[in-house]
């Protein structure tokens, strides 16, 4: 059968099969991991839990169009310092510095993910008594883990002297903590933070 513009009819099984072939797009995985942290974050405030924010990224804009009154164009634009991590703020009186990354990697994350200036920020903020950890989000399990810095920093030690180049996806699934994702919060990291440093309480028995 052709449709009247010429074309043939697809039949279901073959646009069914053309679907299961097509490539997924995952770039974008990454952006929705931090929305949903971002989502999470402004449910802890909303509920008094915790007051945590995103870094803003410190950029310096250097050209801009306006193709209409209304609306701004940023042409060029340029980091104007290294950033560090991704998120800070207050938890139960306590300083909170935190990393997210994702990866599409279903047996390790690659450590050159990750920047030398924000280990080092890590380090600062956790000798000064900050609960320090990174989010990992793995797409292709579709898990997130919490992993504390303090257990982070050795296998960053072996990555300096390239005795590794990743940490096992198994390595973090036992070292770290598993966090759920449900509606509200969408990633409650707050729960895995309660069972690393505050022995294991459950603040959703609060909300």
């Amino acid at each position: 059968m052709n449709y009247p513009n010429g074309k043939k009819h697809k039949s279901k099984a073959l646009v069914t099969k053309q679907l299961k072939n097509s490539k997924i797009e995952y770039g974008k995985r990454g952006m929705r991991f931090e929305e949903e942290i971002d989502l999470s974050n402004q449910f802890y405030m909303k509920k008094n839990i915790a007051i945590i924010h995103k870094k803003p990224t410190p950029v310096q804009i250097v050209d801009v169009s306006y193709p209409k009154r209304s609306q701004a164009v940023i042409k060029e634009a340029y980091f104007r310092k290294p950033s560090t991590t991704d998120y800070n703020g207050i938890y139960k009186g306590k300083y909170i510095d935190f990393e997210a990354k994702a990866t599409q990697n279903k047996t390790s994350f690659p450590l050159n993910n990750i920047h030398h200036h924000q280990v080092t920020h890590m380090q600062q903020v956790t000798d000064h008594g900050a609960i320090c950890f990174i989010l990992f989000y793995f797409s292709s399990h579709d898990e997130v883990y919490l992993l504390p810095f303090t257990a982070f920093k050795k296998y960053w030690s072996a990555y300096l002297q390239e005795k590794t180049k990743s940490i096992p996806y198994l390595v973090i699934q036992k070292e770290g903590i598993h966090v759920n994702r449900k509606f509200q919060p969408r990633i409650d990291y707050i729960q895995a933070v309660n069972s690393i440093y505050f022995n294991g309480l459950n603040e959703s028995e609060e909300i």
